[in-house]
């Protein structure tokens, strides 16, 4: 076993113990990107089956108070009633397709038994100083049936948007049917919609895109990757050890100098 005494050096131990501590960390990695995987391809497969539902009536799937779930979430939804714009309200820091920053137009729409609908009409540009109300295009008049994507409230938590107080008015940060039902005096229901149809006219609300399905592949290949790291290490390990010995090996069975080269007469 003296062959392997090398294995006891400082630099030996070092590495061995790297190795150890490695193959398992990689392991780990690569069963986290398997759980994104996995939670990325469930969200892809909820979205894309929400997205291609049939359109239903909105109070089919919400009502005042109510917590939009994961499997409500996107689902094509109308509406008939009226848009109530002098009480329509601009949602700050909100980006357009291109990245510029504006509001979302949030409208009450109120619906034929006389709840309150709101309605995220689309992205118009700031245009000016942030502290003033923009000017926003008009909504169709009249008695309308919208179409949109039905959207759970909007959170700090879920977001990452902090809710800012003592905005000016008719201007807010985070779009909640809770809030808004306090503002407005009535009966709101729980979420909203992003709006479809009718299509915008020129000069209206640019609308919301469809939502981008997430790059599960990616995390995939991560996972794969890893889990290949982890294989490599032991592997690369041994290399190691067996150009250790037999760089040890020649060094010993090469002759010295005095040895090698006869005695001159």
């Amino acid at each position: 076993m003296h062959r392997y005494r090398f294995l006891l050096s400082r630099q030996w131990v070092i590495l061995t113990l790297v190795a150890i501590a490695l193959i398992p960390t990689m392991i780990r990695l690569g069963f986290w990107q398997q759980h994104r995987y996995e939670e990325r391809t469930a969200r892809n497969d909820l979205v894309s089956a929400a997205l291609h539902a049939k359109p239903v009536p909105v109070e089919r799937l919400t009502s005042p108070g109510h917590t939009v779930t994961r499997t409500e979430k996107y689902r094509t939804v109308t509406a008939t009633g009226t848009f109530d714009t002098a009480k329509e309200v601009v949602v700050r820091r909100r980006t357009s397709s291109d990245g510029e920053v504006g509001f979302h137009v949030l409208a009450p729409f109120v619906l034929t038994d006389g709840k309150v609908l709101l309605v995220n009409r689309g992205w118009i540009p700031a245009n000016g100083v942030q502290t003033a109300f923009p000017k926003i295009p008009a909504p169709p008049a009249g008695r309308t049936t919208v179409t949109g994507r039905l959207m759970a409230d909007e959170t700090t938590a879920a977001s990452g948007i902090k809710n800012v107080k003592g905005l000016p008015d008719r201007q807010i940060m985070l779009i909640n049917s809770a809030e808004e039902a306090r503002r407005l005096g009535a009966a709101v229901l729980g979420g909203y919609i992003q709006q479809t149809a009718p299509e915008p006219g020129n000069g209206s609300p640019e609308q919301i895109s469809d939502p981008g399905s997430e790059d599960a592949p990616l995390n995939y290949a991560y996972m794969i990757q890893w889990w290949l790291f982890a294989a490599a290490v032991p592997v690369g390990w041994w290399f190691l050890l067996r150009r250790e010995i037999r760089d040890r090996e020649e060094a010993t069975a090469e002759p010295r100098p005095e040895e090698s080269e006869p005695a001159a007469v």
